[in-house]
């Protein structure tokens, strides 16, 4: 049987891709709505970026920690409807005129609240909804929305500005409600999990800290993708400079350029599954990255004419080999994560390799200023291909499939007394 073939998999499927549209399109709405409406300063700008995802740094970690102990599907319902009413009070004050930026960074700290808790919840309810035999299939069926998600979220934020800034608010606040409901009629059963009464707060994020760190598998999948968000976070501010400025293309045609990310990524998640089987399922996670994710080194010598490839190419590519490295990273965590540990071991991960992405932008823009664009982005290849070191230096290097053992001791023995 297809995992397509099971009614839970298909609702919970058709909830995160509600739910990712939703999320990808208000990372570009609410920015283009600071922008044209607001006529919002680079610094607001900013500040605005920032609302939006400092939820990971503040409350990731406890965050995990009451997830695991509560049910998950709750808890994304509670996110979706949340998400939904935050929209739709920021088309209200639209149509009444009342839109302020005060209230934007309000909403975009709540929205990075919910988005937080969402996320860490999502991560950890996967592997109740396709069993762990299946992890592998049902994130790159997931993986694959995500990523369509992420292409077409700016070209759908983009068209429903233009329309007007309720409009743009409130499509965002259906696709949440949507999701809503679609998680409301999925019936999977899932347990309450048991909690120790000695516990407190700071004992469980420090077991999902110690999971993540103390196990040196884990801590080379963490490391890895840290590495790689942080330089990819140094790249990012200086793409665009380098498409505009020194390739010499306007704004429109670089946005439409860089879709070919989105591509590749789709291309990724539609053939993770077959590249998985072929090459292992562990060892596919550096065998992606180390073919991959070298070739962003390219990307600086970009130019006018054929040049243009040494950017396309590069971009298509790596966007191709992290999703294939993700859903396997992804499955490799959730499968050898006892249940009881998922929400704080993903909300750790999450926690190390989102928190760093703020300090990667401002390394980023100094060293645009120091180096130059080019050399810049050649300090940020250099740094993403790095990232593969963790893993060729671990025993994820010499190991070809998931471990037979039972995943609430898998990495027992790796574990700090």
């Amino acid at each position: 049987m297809r995992i397509t073939d099971l009614p839970e998999f298909r609702l919970f499927w058709a909830s995160q891709a509600m739910s990712m549209l939703g999320t990808a399109t208000s990372r570009t709405a609410l920015p283009l709505l600071a922008a044209t409406v607001l006529a919002a300063s680079p610094f607001q700008m900013g500040l605005l970026q920032a609302s939006l995802a400092v939820a990971y740094l503040v409350l990731g970690l406890p965050a995990g920690a009451w997830i695991d102990r509560m049910r998950r599907r709750p808890v994304l319902m509670v996110c979706d409807l949340a998400r939904a009413l935050l929209m739709v009070a920021l088309a209200l004050a639209a149509l009444l005129d009342r839109l302020s930026f005060p209230l934007m960074i309000a909403v975009g700290l709540l929205l990075g609240v919910a988005r937080t808790f969402y996320e860490i919840a999502y991560q950890s309810f996967i592997p109740a909804v396709v069993g762990r035999a299946r992890l592998v299939e049902g994130n790159s069926k997931l993986e694959s929305t995500t990523s369509a998600s992420q292409t077409a979220g700016p070209a759908v934020a983009g068209v429903l500005v233009q329309v007007g800034a309720a409009a743009g608010v409130a499509v965002q606040a259906v696709s949440y409600l949507f999701s809503f409901l679609l998680l409301l009629r999925l019936r999977k059963p899932e347990r309450l999990p048991e909690r120790a009464p000695s516990r407190n707060l700071r004992t469980e994020i420090k077991g999902g800290l110690v999971f993540v760190l103390g196990n040196p598998l884990m801590r080379a999948v963490a490391g890895s993708a840290a590495t790689y968000n942080f330089f990819y976070a140094v790249q990012s501010p200086l793409v665009v400079l380098l498409l505009v400025g020194e390739v010499g293309i306007s704004g429109a045609a670089a946005g439409a350029l860089m879709t070919v990310g989105g591509v590749g990524g789709l291309l990724g998640a539609a053939t993770s599954q077959w590249v998985a089987r072929r090459v292992g399922q562990v060892r596919v996670i550096w065998v992606a990255y180390v073919t991959t994710i070298p070739l962003v080194m390219l990307i600086p010598f970009a130019g006018p004419g054929w040049r243009v490839l040494l950017f396309a190419v590069p971009w298509f590519t790596a966007a191709y080999g992290l999703v294939v490295y993700n859903v396997a990273q992804v499955s490799f965590r959730q499968a050898m994560c006892p249940d009881e540990l998922l929400g704080r071991m993903n909300a750790s991960v999450r926690f190390l390799i989102w928190g760093i992405i703020p300090v990667g932008g401002m390394v980023g823009g100094a060293l645009g200023e120091w180096l130059g664009v080019r050399g810049a982005l050649l300090v940020a290849g250099a740094g993403m291909t790095s990232g593969v070191l963790w893993l060729l230096c671990s025993r994820l290097r010499t190991m070809r499939g998931m471990p037979e053992q039972d995943p609430t001791t898998a990495l027992a023995r790796d574990l700090p007394a």
